[in-house]
């Protein structure tokens, strides 16, 4: 079960950034692009998408949506060659932009009840035989 402080972490206003390590840097030229910086969308960002497509990770809506919310901006070519497990990765911090605080604690609530306990069980029978 979740304590309060995990509750009160994940309702406090989330980050307007997200990084993410790319699994397969894209190569521009002599650069090479690590990683990205993902901004939440401002409305116009959103122009001529559906919020629902955008929510369900819709692929046409988030390769329409990647180039304008990433630093360094990706061109049009570069979204569409990404491997699936940027996509995905990408596609699910954008998603959770948009979480709800009543989502984010439940996730935060499912994420504390896996979460290894502190003390080990060696360390538990020890101090049961005192």
């Amino acid at each position: 079960m979740a304590d309060n402080a995990d509750i009160a972490a994940a309702t406090e206003p989330q980050s307007r950034f997200k990084t993410v390590t790319l699994a397969y840097p894209i190569v521009r030229g002599e650069t090479r692009i690590e990683t990205l910086n993902i901004r939440k969308p401002k409305a116009g960002e959103l122009r001529n998408l559906s919020l629902q497509d955008v929510l369900s990770t819709d692929i046409t809506a988030l390769l329409t949506l990647i180039p304008r919310v990433t630093d360094p901006p990706l061109h049009e070519d570069e979204v569409d060659n990404l491997e699936t497990e940027d996509l995905s990765e990408i596609g699910g911090i954008v998603r959770g932009f948009f979480m709800t605080k009543a989502e984010l604690a439940a996730v935060e609530a499912l994420m504390a009840q896996h979460r290894p306990k502190t003390s080990s069980r060696k360390s538990r029978r020890s101090s049961i035989g005192r």
